[in-house]
């Protein structure tokens, strides 16, 4: 079953039969396959259908007005996707199930993501609230999983042959993505292969106005080779590579809020860059008696993950230029089994060992002379973070009641070396993380659910050793000792699914202690910088209510989503509202489908957010007086010109308004027409 909130995010508006949206399955919520209605917890699924409808330019674009997702986008080419009000570090992004998250992904939105081709996946699931017992640190307010296709073999000896052609163009940025794809294989061997290029010009608002620095290119490649060795197993060897060449940081090239210049002359992630290699070996022996007392099924994993985030920069009225040079390298091995204990009784364990290494230097040449000088690096060179974890969860089900409950072990181990004026340190912070939920069947179609997880989020390199200037005019020092992060959640609702109508309604609350931030020490630079430290001194207090609802008919759908989140800091006493929490927002439309043509008009929406955090105060990404209200009119039309080719025309933000996403860092694309070709052969 797709969730209302699944299928109002539908931009292709062909999410398939009946059957197929009543009966899509997610996997990460219970790292197994189970429909989306018959878990306790609450999951946001973006089909394939859905990915192909959206002319996406970072993977979360494809959530903007689904149930419990807000996007925020700092500068162009990037996107972070905020869940429960929180974002960044404190939500766990996945790739095939690998970690995204490393120890320099900060507790803020970052670039990392768009280093993931969104033109590349099959779906993105996003399980809303604490996973930390199944995926470990950083699942705080949630798990964002990124999935690529799996291989599709030939059966009873033949040879299969697939491939596509994506062609997606854009008026607001003159914008063209082009992917092309081959796959084939035999019953024992398959692969697949896949580019994607993307060239972005600078982006038209609404009114007209084009904002200088947010042109961009991007580039992706995939590679996928698998093997079936014998019955019931199988071996993968998964690649990807991606590659900004040459961002822009607009926010900074362009005079904020309260700014009458901006912080720097010159910026540009040059490059930005991801590089991801994972060989997954799996057992299936449910089906065929393989399974033995121990599992019945099983997958190993061994990746490895290479993030460049370089950077060029000049503040500004200096002549003074820096390169940065910034790798974080992640290995990671993890082993998952399976086992069926009785009907309605089945129990997932596992175990996890990540390793992270950081090699970071910063180069000042003098402009005027061309000297050149080392300057200390953003991140503490040589830097190290493992982590290892066990885990056992417990799915029982019994009559009309499902119970899923688990615990895990996660053990941390951060050293940073010392260095000129910054102290050499030593973590070794440990935690003991669960969860428990349970449905009940009310009826074949009404779930009642509930759900109560503590989450865990070590310090990481970012938060322990990150110095140097930091946007708002703000220079950041190091602090060795910091303690983790703990989040205690909890979530009730319902969820609803028959042939016409499909819902969910979910309130949430979690509270979040000793959690990180960046605060003023009170000191000043020679140049006016002000200093900030990291350090655990917030406590969050988080609330919220998510809620979708879809009706389908014979020709025509209809559906809506709404989500409001508050959030309240506590800082030494002091409360106030927390930092970028999403106003109320979401998605309402309707979709008429024909035998070969389909039309959606649909509105995207966000209240006012005039509830802001000191910080969000003087950030020069947030109009001080609050983020006004917006809507904007949207209309779209696709073509099946036959089994191979099908045409979309995508009219966006059709009333030209100017407005911007609460706390990104520019305005939204203006008026925009989306001309998307797909073939497949």
């Amino acid at each position: 079953m797709a969730q209302a909130g699944d299928a109002s995010v539908d931009r292709s508006a062909t999410a398939g039969t009946e059957a197929e949206e009543l009966d899509a399955v997610q996997v990460t919520a219970s790292r197994r396959s189970e429909t989306v209605l018959d878990v306790p917890m609450v999951v946001t699924v973006v089909t394939s259908e859905t990915l192909r409808g959206a002319a996406m330019q970072t993977p979360m674009d494809a959530l903007h007005g689904a149930v419990g997702t807000y996007v925020q986008q700092t500068t162009p080419g990037q996107g972070v996707v905020i869940v429960r009000g929180l974002k960044g570090s404190e939500v766990l992004h996945l790739v095939d199930g690998f970690r995204l998250n490393n120890a320099i992904f900060r507790n803020a939105p970052n670039q990392y993501i768009a280093l993931v081709d969104g033109q590349s996946l099959d779906r993105i699931e996003v399980v809303r609230g604490p996973g930390g017992t199944l995926y470990g640190g950083d699942a705080m307010g949630g798990v964002v999983q990124m999935l690529t296709p799996t291989l599709r073999y030939a059966e009873d000896g033949g040879r299969q042959w697939h491939g596509a052609l994506r062609t997606v163009l854009a008026s607001a940025d003159d914008s063209a993505i082009a992917r092309g794809e081959v796959s084939g294989g035999g019953e024992r061997a398959a692969f697949a292969l896949g580019y994607t290029a993307q060239n972005v010009g600078d982006l038209r608002v609404g009114g007209g106005d084009t904002l200088a620095s947010t042109a961009f290119r991007a580039r992706f490649g995939d590679l996928k080779l698998g093997l079936r060795p014998a019955q019931g197993h199988s071996l993968q060897l998964s690649v990807q590579y991606a590659e900004q060449p040459r961002t822009p940081r607009h926010d900074a090239l362009v005079p904020g809020f309260g700014q009458r210049v901006p912080e720097n002359a010159v910026f540009f992630f040059e490059p930005q860059r991801r590089r991801f290699a994972q060989l997954v070996w799996a057992l299936d022996g449910s089906r065929d008696g393989q399974g033995n007392a121990l599992f019945d099924a099983a997958e190993l994993r061994i990746g490895r993950q290479v993030v460049d985030d370089d950077r060029r920069t000049v503040a500004f009225g200096s002549r003074n230029e820096d390169r940065e040079r910034n790798r974080d390298t992640t290995d990671g091995v993890a082993g998952q089994f399976v086992r069926t204990l009785g009907a309605g009784h089945t129990i997932s364990y596992g175990v996890e060992w990540y390793r992270d290494r950081v090699a970071s230097s910063r180069l000042r040449t003098q402009l005027d002379t061309g000297a050149v000088s080392t300057r200390a690096p953003r991140f503490p060179d040589g830097a190290r973070m493992d982590s290892q974890a066990i885990y056992l969860a417990d799915d029982w089900r019994q009559g009309r009641f499902d119970i899923e409950g688990g615990l895990r072990y996660s053990r941390f181990d951060v050293r940073i070396p010392a260095a000129e004026g910054v102290p050499g340190v030593r973590l070794r912070p440990d935690d003991l993380t669960g969860h428990l939920g349970a449905s009940f069947a009310a009826s074949r179609s009404l779930r009642l659910v509930s759900n109560l997880g503590r989450g865990f989020r070590a310090p990481n390199i970012f938060d322990l050793g990150v110095f140097g200037p930091r946007p708002g005019n703000r220079w950041s020092e190091p602090n060795p000792d910091l303690d983790p992060e703990t989040v205690t959640s909890v979530d009730v609702g319902l969820k609803y699914a028959d042939a016409r109508w499909m819902g969910e309604l979910i309130a949430f609350r979690a509270r979040y202690r000793d959690k990180i931030t960046a605060t003023l020490t009170g000191e000043v630079r020679p140049d006016g910088a002000l200093v900030v430290q990291n350090r655990n001194l917030a406590r969050l207090d988080l609330r919220g209510v998510e809620a979708g609802l879809r009706w389908r008919g014979e020709h025509v759908d209809a559906y809506a989503t709404a989500t409001w989140t508050r959030g309240d800091e506590s800082v030494d006493g002091m409360r106030d509202p927390a930092d970028r929490i999403p106003p109320l927002f979401g998605r309402a439309g309707a979709v008429w489908r024909g035998d070969a043509l389909t039309l959606e008009a649909y509105s995207l929406y966000a209240a006012a957010q005039d509830r802001l955090s000191p910080r969000d105060r003087v950030d020069p990404r947030i109009d001080p007086r609050g983020t006004a209200g917006w809507a904007t009119f949207n209309l779209r039309l696709e073509w099946q010109v036959d089994a191979r080719l099908s045409l979309a025309l995508r009219g966006e933000n059709l009333g030209d308004r100017r407005y911007r996403e609460h706390g990104s860092g520019l305005d939204e694309p203006g008026r925009n027409l989306v001309l998307t070709a797909d073939y497949r052969y």
